[in-house]
């Protein structure tokens, strides 16, 4: 690329200085000032997209032209663009002739969005031989113009080099493979060359001279040298051509002006049948990119490549579609980074989906806006390009909100799910209904509302998810129900089988099992029905209805086995045979206690008694009802949790085996010759009397004492006051609370000297009970017999 010149304001004769040393002259304002684009030394200023922005062009879109002037040096074409326009370019001083405009020179026609380039004349005696800047300035002007203004003396039609026609045939050839390519791309408009002829004294016509220029340029056409697919190709096919004539502008002053303004009008007017600036003639370059686009074309000249301006015209698309996309990616990403770390933290984020839809569309409106303007191919591609950008920001944003809605809506489901089996008369089905909907409709509601449109995302396979989650807790939340079921159930039958075991155990009749069994087969029956009734609004399947059934069964024989051995543990079933074997012992047959005497036949009752009791052992060892109809068929094995491993189903009718019988019939042997032992001593001390002589011999031995107490005085006054004291007592009624007050004062007289001899003996001996045993009592009821 060029080195970069600064702006320049100053007159066109004089020596270059920066912009800013320039005086502005109060002629020139901003919509008007001039800036040289090129100068002198072949240098493309930086500054002319400022200065687009200062004529308020830039953001004008396609609503501007460009109008270029080309032709020999000294023949007017400041002058008239500075009349077509109302530019301010420098004039020649005709007093001097000498060369006014250096380089290329542009300005903003005055209230007209058109941008006028001024280029320096051809065949300028200060140029000389060199030819290479008015080639590269020609050729610059007519590919970034789309009117060129070809300015001539009507005296030069017909000269080859004073009308420039050797000038045009080399930037024609040189750029033959331009114009074809623009016809083929389809994108770039056509080029009007306007013939302006200057001085027209009208002696020839119009007409001719425009035969005449027109022959030329096509002869010119003819004779380039064309590539292969292009040799059918016309000057025509490229090109328009125009023609007009003005008048000598000092002689025929008046007229000249009247023509320029009518000129100027096919310039402005829009409406005007010969408008000038057709949209064919555009160049498809927005308002905004037209100083990088001049710059790229000016560059390409500068190292002698091939102009090629569809390539350039890409190029300037690409790097303003970048520049447009950066800007509105950057303002889309500050938007859319407020809610990335909410969405992160885990939380569901209200009309998410309306801020994306927003943030995507805003960013695109504002790419569209600036950048449809430009190449179509790479707006189109660029935006693609965008859009995966914006989508690919979007998308963690909409999958971490689908996520987020995933865990909320679980959430809520199993609180509704916990809510709704409050209590006892809940129907699952329902609840589960209702919870599920309530989920999935919360679910696709944030699902829709986050989807961005324009996009294939779907929310739908997150659904599916939740579904699947869904029903795992569903399933789970049953099966915790149902064990809760089971519990519940399994309490009950123990409430309602506790009171018949204790009772029909207690009586110990020969039917005593069937009518255990008969209340635990009834009480089983009605948990079943209990458990089928409320499992229906489970959705439970066979399987696992069979399933929680056995569980129950066993449950309740567990249940059933546990309060049995209960009852018959060692210390309450040995109380048991001794509460029977004292009723038959102790008691006759009408329930009277029994006062045995020595005449009465102690052994037979006994034995009668003690067999009886020894007959209960084996009906409590096994669970064996006579009627076998009511005979439990234990359950097979199932996978209750609460199952017990060590609890041995096919051994359980069996509550005691044989070694275990033994034992207690040995034990109760032993507690049933003590009651044997103690009948035997009662009959001896009933035999047992007090002789009646010895009441005589008590009455010899105490009369001395009694004669004693007769004739002392002071005895006989204590016996007498004794007496008189008692029948005092008797007569008040103070007998009952005198022996009262006497019991409290011997007990609290006890109490003491226990404490007393407590503390004095710190280990005391304590009497180990007797434990009378089959031989010893055979002994004493020898010796008592």
């Amino acid at each position: 690329m060029a080195s970069a010149a600064p702006i320049n304001l100053r007159a066109q004769d004089t020596p270059y200085v920066p912009p800013t040393s320039l005086p502005t002259s109060s002629s020139q304002t901003g919509s008007t000032a001039r800036i040289q684009i090129i100068d002198d030394e072949k240098k493309f200023t930086p500054d002319l997209a400022t200065q687009i922005e200062r004529w308020g062009l830039r953001d004008a879109g396609f609503s501007y032209n460009i109008v270029a002037v080309f032709g020999s040096q000294s023949t007017g074409k400041s002058t008239l663009l500075n009349r077509l326009f109302g530019t301010t370019f420098d004039v020649m001083d005709e007093t001097r002739r000498q060369q006014t405009t250096k380089g290329i020179w542009m300005c903003r026609g005055k209230d007209m969005g058109v941008m006028v380039m001024d280029v320096e004349g051809t065949d300028g005696r200060e140029r000389g031989e060199d030819q290479d800047f008015e080639r590269k300035s020609a050729l610059f002007s007519l590919a970034s113009s789309e009117i060129l203004i070809v300015n001539l003396w009507e005296h030069q039609v017909g000269l080859y080099q004073g009308a420039n026609m050797g000038l045009l045939k080399t930037v024609f050839e040189v750029n033959l493979g331009l114009f074809g390519k623009k016809a083929q791309d389809g994108s770039n408009g056509r080029t009007l060359l306007l013939f302006v002829i200057r001085d027209h004294i009208g002696q020839t016509p119009l007409a001719n001279l425009q035969a005449t220029l027109t022959a030329d340029l096509n002869r010119i056409w003819e004779s380039l040298s064309k590539p292969t697919d292009l040799k059918d190709r016309l000057l025509s096919d490229y090109f328009d051509l125009a023609f007009t004539a003005l008048p000598h502008k000092i002689l025929s002053a008046d007229k000249f002006e009247s023509e320029v303004q009518e000129l100027r009008t096919r310039f402005v007017d829009k409406e005007s049948s010969d408008y000038l600036f057709k949209p064919a003639y555009h160049k498809r370059i927005p308002a905004d990119g037209v100083a990088f686009y001049m710059e790229g074309i000016w560059e390409q000249v500068q190292t002698n490549k091939d102009l090629d301006l569809p390539t350039q015209q890409e190029l300037l698309a690409q790097f303003r579609c970048d520049e447009i996309s950066a800007v509105a990616l950057a303002e889309f990403n500050e938007q859319a980074k407020s809610q990335k770390r909410p969405v992160e933290g885990g939380r569901v984020v209200e009309g998410l989906g309306a801020m994306m839809n927003n943030w995507r569309t805003q960013a695109l409106t504002r790419y569209d806006r600036d950048a449809s303007r430009y190449h179509k191919g790479v707006y189109g591609r660029k935006r693609a390009d965008l859009v995966a950008v914006l989508d690919s920001t979007l998308s963690p944003l909409f999958l971490g909100q689908l996520k987020n809605l995933h865990k909320s809506c679980l959430v809520t489901f199993k609180k509704e799910m916990l809510d709704g089996l409050h209590g006892e008369d809940y129907d699952f089905a329902n609840v589960f209904k209702r919870a599920r909907e309530k989920s999935e409709r919360t679910f696709s509601e944030g699902g829709k509302e986050a989807l961005v449109e324009g996009t294939d995302w779907s929310w739908e396979e997150e659904l599916e998810l939740l579904r699947d989650e869904i029903r795992a807790v569903a399933d789970q939340c049953r099966k915790d129900e149902t064990t809760k079921m089971i519990n519940l159930i399994e309490r009950n039958l123990k409430k309602h089988i506790s009171e018949p075991v204790e009772l029909h155990l207690g009586k110990a009749s020969p039917d005593m099992w069937d009518e255990i069994l008969r209340v635990f087969r009834d009480t089983l029956d009605k948990a079943e029905k209990t458990y089928l009734t409320k499992a229906k609004s489970f959705n439970c399947t066979e399987e696992e209805n069979t399933a929680a059934l056995d569980a129950l069964r066993k449950r309740g024989w567990v249940a059933l086995r546990a309060k049995i051995d209960e009852q018959t543990a060692d210390p309450i079933i040995l109380g048991k045979l001794r509460n029977h074997f004292e009723e038959r012992f102790r008691y006759d047959e009408q329930g009277v206690p029994r006062v045995w005497k020595p005449d009465d036949d102690i052994d037979s009752a006994f034995m009668k008694a003690k067999d009886q009791t020894l007959d209960l052992v084996p009906l409590y060892s096994k669970i064996s009802p006579k009627d076998t109809s009511l005979e439990f068929n234990l359950p097979s094995e199932s996978n209750d949790s609460f199952s017990n491993d060590d609890f041995d189903l096919s051994t359980s009718p069996v509550i005691f085996t044989e070694t275990k019988c033994l034992d207690l019939t040995n034990k109760f042997r032993r507690d049933a010759d003590a009651y044997y032992v103690e009948a035997k001593r009662s009959t001896v001390a009933s035999i047992a009397q007090i002789p009646y002589w010895i009441y005589g011999v008590l009455v010899v031995l105490g009369w001395n004492e009694a004669m004693l107490v007769l004739f002392n005085p002071l005895y006989f006054a204590f016996l007498l006051l004794a007496m008189a004291t008692s029948y005092i007592i008797a007569q008040l009624g103070l007998v009952g609370p005198l022996f009262q007050v006497t019991r409290t004062v011997g007990s609290e007289i006890q109490r003491q000297a226990t404490a007393r001899l407590r503390e004095h003996f710190s280990q005391p001996v304590l009497a180990e009970p007797v434990q009378v045993g089959p031989s010893r009592d055979r002994e004493e009821v020898g010796q008592i017999q």
